[in-house]
């Protein structure tokens, strides 16, 4: 069974699994789901813990002796698997797999790790031994687009809410930074009373602790958000990315789309033109959204200046590289088939 991270309160409240694999890149909502399942085993008499931290050169007989072992006192345990790596080893793989076959019934295992990584994850071997024996639940990164209404849930479980423009000013204060937003909404709950809070509450509350990665731009240059493209830009400029690393990056990204972009006349599933691409599951969703938006001769006209900037970042051209990545999120702003240049 697959689960995304808010469904696990409520599939806890009516079952409990003896294994549970909780994973991605967004450390709160994967702390709060494994927290959940801890709490969910202790009312099932789970009191005893132990950890196993997964490191290179791990002791995987270490965790089969466990995983076979009963308490020393007859209590039931939980045994966690904390494995620093997206990318589990043959070893890791093979003994997580191993037990899933057959799980300890006096015994509840927690898994976390990062996303998994590797091409066709999702349809390893221990993968899908975990599928089988339990549950695996996903914490997705939270988009802009999702934002308000999750800060609206928080704040509805402390009795409070605002309106649809002051949940906007707290997602673009707290946006790419859910740790941080979470003790921001928490600062709200003893700073203000329960009820409605206003745009002025919330604006001398709530500190601004936006973080922005690649995703965050990307996406936001494939929706032709140039508003959110730009705060995306200027805030991986003021926190020190290099615009070379960024113009790589979309190039890449770019050059990959229109491949993709020429290839989906020919009748082929999109799933495999991704899988051919090497586009991982996570950004998938940015590519789709591009690919109905834009056409090939658009992205050609990106992938070409994508390298000139490219090139400008690396001295070997004109323009700054700033001013002409935000050129081309002007010039992707429409979906037009004519190509645009911003003076």
């Amino acid at each position: 069974m697959r689960l995304r991270a808010e469904q696990v309160d409520s599939h806890l409240s009516k079952n409990f699994a003896p294994v549970y694999l909780v994973h991605g890149d967004e450390a709160l909502l994967v702390l709060e789901a494994a927290d959940a399942v801890r709490a969910a085993a202790r009312k099932r008499g789970h009191s005893e813990r132990e950890v196993l931290f997964v490191e290179k050169g791990f002791d995987w007989g270490a965790f089969t002796q466990s995983a076979a072992s009963q308490s020393l006192f007859g209590d039931r345990k939980i045994v966690e698997l904390r494995l620093a790596s997206g990318k589990p080893g043959a070893a890791a793989a093979q003994a997580i797999e191993t037990y899933c076959g057959n799980p300890n019934p006096h015994m509840a295992l927690l898994i976390t790790m990062p996303r998994p990584e590797g091409p066709g994850w999702w349809k390893s071997a221990w993968y899908a031994a975990v599928d089988a024996a339990g549950v695996i639940v996903e914490a997705q990164p939270v988009s802009r687009a999702q934002l308000p209404q999750w800060i609206a849930q928080r704040l509805a479980r402390q009795k409070q809410r605002a309106s649809a423009e002051t949940l906007e000013l707290m997602a673009d204060r707290v946006e790419g930074n859910l740790l941080a937003a979470s003790q921001e909404i928490l600062k709200l709950a003893l700073l203000s009373p329960e009820g409605e809070l206003s745009a002025e509450e919330v604006g001398a509350a709530v500190s601004s602790v936006a973080r922005y990665d690649f995703e965050t731009l990307a996406e936001a240059l494939y929706a032709g958000n140039i508003a959110h493209y730009a705060r995306a830009l200027d805030g991986l400029r003021g926190e020190g990315e290099s615009a070379a690393g960024i113009a790589w990056r979309l190039g890449e990204e770019l050059a990959a789309l229109l491949r993709i972009k020429l290839q989906t006349g020919g009748g082929r599933p999109l799933e495999k033109l991704f899988a051919d691409n090497r586009v991982w599951r996570g950004a998938q969703p940015r590519y789709d959204k591009a690919l109905r938006r834009l056409g090939a001769v658009r992205l050609q006209a990106a992938v070409l200046h994508v390298a000139r900037i490219e090139r400008a970042s690396k001295g070997a051209g004109n323009g700054e590289p700033w001013d002409e990545l935000l050129t081309l999120g002007l010039e992707l702003l429409d979906g037009t088939e004519v190509p645009r240049r911003v003076n």
